[in-house]
């Protein structure tokens, strides 16, 4: 496995495994445990939006998963300025991640009040409970024509490039995807990019800002490893 780009909230890796277990790994993300806010008790709502509007955002609000972090934490918000209600106005057991993720908005003279409990499920039981997102892609060699070697350099100058005859080879094995890009410099020139797929994959783990992107990965692998031991142990008993 290669690491292409490691950040807090992505992960970017190249790795030669068997599409199947890449999409296992990507549906078990949503077996995750996480916290998120579940019960809101709407004390006043001034604001042009229904309670019901106003809970299933409030509910969508990622929450820091530290140690600090309590179960079934109970969070407020009292709001009573004219203007937008922001997520980082939250106070109490749990902290957002984001500081400005709008919740409503409050003309003069309005106000806006909740009491919240917060919940720890799993993203197959709501996407408010989901860490994140997987996604990943063939890794791909495109073959197009020479002369257009120094046009797809200038567009691709982080791309390997190799010369074959009259021909010049791209290697889409970095973060961008970048068939589409040489389709089109050859599409002006009337001329094709022949694309071949290979084995490996370019996994992409994008986080929500819950848990960093490299945990998530690790804690999807620990779910599914989980689940094929469980499973395991009920065919053996068979």
């Amino acid at each position: 496995m290669k690491i292409i780009e490691k950040k807090e909230d992505s992960l970017v890796m190249e790795a030669e495994i068997d599409e199947s277990l890449a999409n296992a790994l990507r549906r078990y993300l949503n077996h995750i445990p996480v916290a998120a806010i579940d019960e809101v008790e709407i004390i006043k709502n001034d604001s042009p939006l229904y309670d019901e509007t106003v809970a299933h955002r409030i509910g969508l609000i990622p929450l820091k998963m530290d140690k600090s972090l309590k179960k079934d934490a109970k969070v407020k918000l009292v709001a009573k300025k004219d203007g937008m209600v922001y997520s980082g106005e939250l106070s109490g057991e749990a902290k957002s991640v984001y500081e400005k993720m709008p919740i409503t908005f409050l003309n003069k003279g309005q106000e806006f009040e909740i009491n919240a409990v917060t919940k720890t499920g799993k993203g197959i039981e709501h996407s408010k409970f989901s860490p994140g997102m997987i996604f990943y892609r063939n890794v791909a060699e495109i073959t197009v024509d020479r002369e257009l070697q120094n046009e797809i350099k200038k567009a691709l100058p982080n791309n390997e490039v190799k010369e074959k005859g009259n021909k010049i080879v791209v290697l889409d094995n970095k973060k961008q995807e970048v068939g589409d890009i040489c389709d089109n410099i050859a599409s002006e020139h009337k001329k094709k990019a022949e694309v071949e797929f290979k084995d490996s994959l370019i996994i992409t783990v994008e986080s929500f800002g819950q848990m960093p992107s490299e945990e998530i990965f690790k804690k999807s692998i620990e779910e599914l490893r989980e689940d094929l031991s469980e499973f395991s142990k009920k065919i053996s008993k068979e």
